[in-house]
């Protein structure tokens, strides 16, 4: 593990991948100042389509290592960290309380309840970014009257479904969903309040863009008025890991 600055205008980006890479990029062509980088897999050769920063030279390496080395090369003033392992129950709290604003670039609904938890209870606005096959979807939360992920999508889904391991997924279209990502991340951290409260889709098969304003659940369990979600507990998060 390489220790974050723990600066209030870092990013913190969970998921080294096809969403993961892009996004860091973008932030790093964009001018962000510190960047921590968490995913715990290693460099795969069938993966480098759409992980566009990792080179065939790269595989079996970690990713954040690869990454961070890439974006060393790209943007030398970039303040690079990462912590190589999950984003777990027993972690995600120090992780999310350090950074200005968190994206989600992992594909798995455990991990992607668990971060939307720990930034909503920490304060901390996070950016969700999701692809599967030819469609992306991005949706920045941030508190205060704001949509939480759980507004839309309540719990962690059981059963089989569908996700890039199992449908695939358009190496464009993740590229798309990181940029757009970056793009909300960056306006929330210059304080730019129209950057949450949507979900932004793109459908590659017709390359149409759209925002869609969506509104707070009152039940929801975790920013509703009645709230029963106070605390990080791991029964919720089965499974929960950092992926593709």
């Amino acid at each position: 593990m390489v220790d974050a600055s723990g600066d209030s205008k870092s990013i913190l980006l969970v998921g080294a991948g096809g969403i993961g890479a892009p996004a860091a990029w973008a932030l790093a062509l964009a001018g962000v100042r510190a960047l921590v980088l968490v995913d715990e897999d290693a460099v795969e050769l069938g993966n480098l389509h759409r992980q566009i920063l990792f080179e065939e030279s790269g595989v079996g390496h970690s990713k954040v290592v690869a990454l961070a080395e890439a974006l060393g090369r790209e943007a030398p003033g970039l303040d690079v960290s990462w912590f190589e392992g999950r984003a777990a129950p027993s972690t995600v709290a120090e992780l999310v309380g350090r950074a200005g604003v968190v994206i989600d670039a992992t594909d798995n609904f455990p991990t992607r309840f668990l971060l939307a938890d720990a930034a909503h209870l920490a304060g901390v606005p996070i950016v969700h970014a999701a692809a599967v096959r030819w469609q992306a979807t991005v949706l920045g939360a941030a508190g205060h009257g704001k949509p939480c992920y759980r507004c839309l999508f309540e719990d962690v889904p059981s059963g089989a479904l569908l996700d890039c391991a199992t449908a695939g997924v358009a190496g464009p279209v993740c590229g798309v969903a990181g940029a757009v990502a970056a793009d909300r991340a960056i306006r929330i951290l210059d304080g730019d309040r129209t950057a949450v409260g949507t979900i932004v889709t793109y459908d590659g098969l017709t390359d149409r863009l759209r925002q869609i304003e969506v509104h707070p659940r009152a039940n929801c369990a975790l920013c509703g008025a009645e709230a029963t979600i106070g605390t990080i507990d791991a029964r919720r998060y089965t499974n929960a890991v950092t992926c593709e």
